[in-house]
């Protein structure tokens, strides 16, 4: 028996382009002192990285898929693929690496093997929707000699920065071939700067500016509102499925956080809607797209002299009630906006996910 502990270092959460490091320790569990104990053997062991693409079939209609690459495996085999027995389509993937080969370990014994690898920026982020889900995995294949491959998953979350690749990879950097020869704190200094540069290019992107809207077409002010974080999702026309041949649209809303006020006689108000880190920034592929919007719900009144306040000045002390009835009307508008995604670290330590998984052979 053999135990396999699949480690990220920083965490489930990354950023298209930056590198995600996992340390692999491979544990014969028995004690050394133990009447059957004895050393076990592994043939080799290797890692990959892969996005999985899911779709409802009530909602997108895909062309089929094709059957002369099927891409599940019998057990009998031993080829290496990570996505053996997954849902949907390998939509993208990195090149297996090789641990080791031939790794024999005496009761007791751990060995452990550090996996790097970039994550690719031409991906979509990750993504769970009511049509569409992408979902990233580190995959760890182990096998025994004459046994089927063992496979250990790490689920990741990707987030992608629209924009960044242009600021990543200048052109007069993208055709230069890489070093193989750089030391390791080149790398990391190579890292950091990755960090700095998707820093900067966020303060850029969120700079505050200045929007006015003027959206009432009435002559009075809204006496009510209630806004709303909102997201939609909406598939791209050439993959909707028609609504008469399985009745779910083609596009959903989401609501995150939501804000009700009360403003008869304000000129003037303001609000804070906080923006859920384990929801996904707006992104756009070639089937779907995801975006972000403030939802306005407001309520004014028919009658624009209607007085709701007493009077100022009265001769003499009276009972002031309001009137029973107020004639309203109700319209809505939408303001569009652009949420990005924010530190991977933060991601991290807001919205803890699993990052570590084992299994045993």
């Amino acid at each position: 028996m053999i135990e396999v502990v699949a480690e990220l270092s920083r965490g489930p959460v990354f950023l298209a382009g930056e590198a995600l490091e996992c340390v692999v320790t491979v544990t014969n569990p028995l004690s050394p002192t133990a009447t059957s104990a004895s050393s076990e053997a592994l043939a080799w062991a290797s890692a990959q990285i892969h996005c999985q693409f899911h779709a409802s079939e009530s909602r997108v209609a895909l062309p089929p898929p094709d059957s002369s690459q099927p891409d599940v495996q019998p057990e009998s085999q031993t080829v290496f693929l990570p996505h053996r027995g997954e849902r949907g389509q390998c939509i993208l993937s990195t090149p297996p690496k090789i641990l080791f080969c031939d790794l024999r370990l005496d009761p007791g014994e751990s060995k452990s093997y550090s996996y790097s690898e970039v994550l690719p920026v031409e991906g979509p982020p990750s993504f769970r929707g009511q049509s569409v889900k992408y979902v990233y995995k580190l995959t760890i294949g182990c096998q025994r000699v004459n046994c089927p491959i063992t496979l250990l998953r790490v689920p990741l979350r990707v987030l992608v920065l629209t924009g960044f690749q242009d600021a990543l990879f200048p052109q007069d950097e993208a055709v230069a071939p890489s070093s193989p020869f750089l030391e390791e704190e080149e790398v990391g200094r190579k890292d950091s700067r990755l960090a700095e540069l998707a820093g900067e290019f966020l303060m850029a992107a969120t700079s505050r500016r200045s929007l006015c809207k003027d959206i009432s077409p009435h002559k009075s002010l809204p006496s009510e509102f209630s806004v709303s974080l909102q997201t939609e999702e909406t598939v791209q026309p050439e993959y909707q499925r028609r609504r008469g041949a399985s009745g779910a649209p083609s596009v959903s809303h989401v609501t995150h956080a939501r804000h009700q006020e009360s403003c008869l006689h304000t000129t003037r108000t303001s609000f804070s809607l906080p923006i859920p880190l384990s929801s996904t920034p707006g992104f756009c592929t070639a089937i779907v797209s995801l975006k972000w919007r403030l939802h306005f719900e407001f309520v004014t009144s028919r009658e624009p002299g209607l007085a709701l306040v007493p009077p100022l000045e009265q001769p003499e002390p009276v009972v002031w009630t309001g009137p029973e009835q107020v004639p309203v009307d109700t319209f809505s508008w939408d303001l569009p906006i652009k949420v990005l995604p924010t530190s991977p670290t933060l991601v991290s330590y807001a919205a803890p996910g699993p990052s570590a998984s084992s299994v045993t052979i």
